[in-house]
């Protein structure tokens, strides 16, 4: 090394320490996770959850979380999200329902609910409603479930003392469960809605409400408002009509979106049973091992059929006369007999398949019918309050057409009068004129004569005004 050459360790940017180097390294990295972190957090909302059981949970969870959950697309999601704007919508899935009626955006499933906003205070009504509603309804399933086990224990201990009519009571059992499920009837014989539908009620109702309290409030402020612009028209009762107006544009949008998704989904029969999951998931329950069952059978069946076959062939005669298509009957035969059974195991599936798509959704639709009434009267109060505020701006147009007809009357008559006082100014631009007449001869003419003048040319000033102003009411100029 030469005496000129810097020794490496006077190199600032050279650190042959290997723990400074990962110091510096420790020192960049919580700088890099806090970013991804953040990048990353942009997506994970706060969700409430409210089980079967009226429970809550918080639950941080992001989109994929929340679809892995409820088996809804990202598209569907996007309806909840606050910072994107999407009216009001109910859409079911398979596995769950989305709401998104004004304040309220929600997921419900066969088992819980999940709240996006909880936390804005007004949601805080709907969250307390909910989970009382919740409340009630397991209860009302836990009370018809002991029931259910008392009159199974009550046939237990009655089967061993009437072995004649065991049969009778289990008969009778069984029709009282099949009437129970159909009906969905409790004790005291009030229907047992199931937990979607509690909730979605529950969702109905609150929205519903939100929107006839807000028109409610609106007519208490339009009419007052609209009566002080009839009784006097000034810029600041103007600008209250204006904003009310402004109002009930925005809230008759709103009311008439609920309104069209509520009578889409009474007009779809498709729709509304999507929204039964607690169905679909005890048919999907209750489909998978009968399906199971046919796989084992179809799998039994086939090679007897393949054995046979061939054993079955050489036993048909084939006789002399007779067509060579005859002796292909019996493999025809056959082939009938396995595309029979393919059909009737693919019927059979197919109608496993569609057990989850026809309901009677009458239950349902009552529902909705029940909600869709109450909108359609909000809508119908909102369309009179509308026809009052057009009504009032008619009858202030016609007062300020009828101000301006006055005032173009007025303008006519001040208009005629100027016209006839310029033939008094006639006179007075005589006697201004240098010129010699007998009237400026003060031997000859006198002060009567002057004012006989004078007085003269006033009432021919005056007359030509009336005649004037005759004439235009003949025309009809002036009313």
């Amino acid at each position: 090394m030469g005496a000129g050459t810097p020794p490496p360790s006077s190199k600032p940017e050279d650190d042959p320490d290997p723990s400074n180097q990962s110091a510096t390294i420790a020192n960049q990295t919580p700088a890099f996770t806090g970013l991804a972190h953040r990048k990353k957090g942009t997506t994970v909302r706060s969700w409430l959850v409210l089980d079967s059981t009226a429970q809550t949970m918080r639950v941080e969870a992001g989109k994929h979380s929340i679809m892995r959950r409820t088996g809804l697309p990202g598209r569907d999601l996007r309806i909840l999200d606050p910072l994107l704007s999407y009216p009001s919508t109910v859409l079911g899935r398979e596995r769950a329902i989305v709401i998104n009626l004004e304040h309220i955006k929600a997921i419900i499933t066969a088992q819980e609910v999940l709240l996006l906003n909880s936390k804005d205070p007004s949601v805080t009504p709907f969250v307390n409603e909910l989970q009382r509603r919740i409340q009630l309804h397991y209860q009302a399933n836990q009370s018809e479930e002991s029931a259910i086990d008392d009159t199974n224990c009550i046939i237990r201990t009655t089967s061993q003392h009437l072995l004649p009519r065991i049969s009778q009571l289990l008969n009778q059992m069984e029709e009282g469960k099949a009437e129970e499920k159909q009906g969905g009837e409790n004790q005291e014989g009030t229907k047992i809605l199931p937990f979607e539908f509690v909730a979605l009620e529950a969702c109905l109702e609150a929205a519903c409400g939100c929107l006839e309290s807000e028109t409610s409030t609106l007519e208490q402020e339009a009419h007052p408002a609209l009566d002080r612009l009839a009784s006097k028209i000034s810029t600041l009762n103007l600008e209250r009509v204006r904003q009310i107006k402004s109002r009930l544009v925005a809230i008759t949008g709103r009311v008439q979106k609920v309104r069209d998704e509520l009578e889409h989904l009474l007009d779809d029969d498709g729709d509304m049973a999507e929204m039964y999951l607690t169905e679909k998931q005890q048919c999907e329950n209750s489909s998978t091992p009968s399906l199971n069952e046919l796989d084992e059978e179809d799998e039994v069946v086939e090679p007897n059929k393949d054995d046979s076959t061939p054993a079955e062939a050489p036993l048909m005669p084939c006789y002399e006369g007779e067509d060579a298509q005859d002796s292909d009957k019996p493999q025809d035969h056959s082939f009938d007999a396995v595309t029979g059974r393919d059909s009737h195991v693919s019927r059979s599936s197919s109608d496993h398949s569609l057990i989850g798509k026809h309901f009677n959704v009458q239950e349902l639709e009552m529902l909705l019918e029940a909600y869709f009434v109450q909108v359609d009267g909000t809508l119908n109060k909102l369309s009179t309050l509308r026809e009052y505020v057009d009504d009032t701006e008619d009858y202030i147009n016609i007062m300020l057409d009828d101000k301006q007809n006055h005032l173009l009357q007025m303008g006519v008559m001040l208009s005629t009068a100027t016209l006839v006082i310029s033939a008094f100014v006639v006179v007075a631009g005589i006697f201004g004129m240098n010129i010699h007449i007998d009237l400026f001869d003060q031997d000859k003419a006198g002060m009567p004569e002057f004012l006989w003048t004078i007085g003269g040319s006033t009432a021919g000033t005056i007359f030509l005004y009336v005649i004037a102003i005759a004439w235009c009411k003949y025309k009809g100029l002036l009313g």
